[in-house]
């Protein structure tokens, strides 16, 4: 939904906006049951197959960018092979390469888009969690927009602020999707008030993000957990996309499947749709949608036989950060609106079965009991 004239953003109206503020996106298959958008002209492949890749593809290659602490690497294609980037990434299936898949729905703020709330409206206060810490500590990683030092978080002994990005394209007013990590990670200390929360920010504060940024963040917050000697425990993913071949994005894939020792937790999306939304859709991630008051759900939400749970996701209210006429920030509350805000609340419920003993599996099954999906 945009927020100016109030009508609902189709996917090439989002192309030509994120056009404007300079990424390149490619439009597959519009209209059709494969449409999806993704980056022109970029392969992503593991530095295992990276020169098969390129032996392939080298006289169409025109720069390679590596990350050696995370092994992947971005391939940029020249000239008309730019167009092709779905095709050939088809072609290097066998070597578990793939082009860009691009989020379109939660990554760049589904309730901007397709909620009830079109954008976060300030709200008055809710009672602040209690300043518990459960030990052993169960861990959660939140990766999203960020965390800002809001007076729910700053005091507690585990916060490391990632400042929100509030206006990243410089027009003097906040962002659409700014705030949104502080406010789902507010949700998540409300119905888990004892846990450690640890943030890694893969959206910003447009809404922009891509498969190779979430795996970036997943793998930094896999090590950073290493360092400290610490366990995930549960993971909540606020972005997903669609996809050429409604797969999951194999570099997507292949990582998450590094976390089966954790509970991943993804917003199931808000188009109001049963096509697959991707990470949710895996079967080793427990998808939710969103619920109203009536305890229905929401017209919005997105459906299926791969959506797992479903919780409150309609005027969800929690801990918001604005940027002020001078730029500066004011800590409140907002209420807003998506399955974004429903995945923390299940991700929440997981960590206090955890808490209270139950296993991983106990705990899976009394989420899934708890909050059913029922449509």
């Amino acid at each position: 939904m945009d927020q100016e004239t109030g009508t609902r953003l189709g996917i090439a109206e989002l192309r030509e906006l994120w056009a404007y503020y300079g990424h390149d996106l490619l439009l597959h298959d519009p209209g059709g049951s494969a449409e999806c958008l993704v980056r022109r002209g970029e392969l992503i492949a593991s530095a295992e197959v990276l020169d098969p890749v390129l032996d392939r593809f080298r006289r169409w290659v025109d720069d390679v960018q590596h990350d050696d602490d995370l092994l992947l690497a971005r391939v940029r294609l020249r000239g008309a092979e730019r167009d092709r980037c779905v095709d050939m990434a088809r072609e290097t299936a066998g070597l578990a390469a793939n082009h860009v898949h691009f989020g379109c729905p939660v990554m760049y703020g589904t309730p901007v888009m397709y909620g009830t709330g079109a954008e976060a409206r300030e709200a008055p206060p809710v009672p602040e969690p209690p300043a518990a810490q459960w030990e052993p500590p169960v861990v959660v990683g939140v990766l999203d927009t960020g965390c800002d030092p809001h007076p729910w978080f700053r005091d507690r002994p585990w916060f490391e602020p990632v400042p929100e990005v509030l206006d990243a394209d410089d027009d003097a007013g906040q962002d659409r999707q700014a705030g949104h990590g502080t406010f789902v990670s507010g949700v998540l200390l409300q119905h888990a008030p004892g846990a450690v929360l640890r943030t890694q920010r893969v959206l910003s504060s447009l809404g922009f993000t891509d498969d190779y940024t979430v795996v970036a963040g997943l793998r930094s917050l896999r090590q950073a957990a290493a360092a400290r000697g610490e366990q995930v425990d549960v993971v909540v993913l606020t972005a997903g996309c669609h996809t050429a071949d409604d797969e999951c994005p194999p570099i997507l894939g292949a990582e998450l499947a590094r976390w089966s020792g954790s509970v991943v937790v993804a917003a199931a999306g808000n188009q109001g749709r049963s096509r697959p939304f991707w990470p949710a859709a895996l079967p080793s991630v427990v998808a939710v949608g969103a619920t109203g008051s009536d305890g229905a759900v929401a017209e919005f939400s997105n459906f299926g036989p791969w959506v797992d749970t479903a919780a409150p996701g309609v005027a969800v209210t929690s801990s918001f950060v604005r940027m002020t006429g001078g730029g500066g920030r004011k800590f409140g509350f907002a209420s807003w609106s998506g399955t974004s805000f429903a995945a923390p609340r299940v991700a929440a419920a997981v960590a206090t079965a955890l808490h209270e003993g139950r296993t991983r599996a106990d705990s899976l099954d009394l989420v899934r009991d708890r909050y059913p999906f029922e449509r």
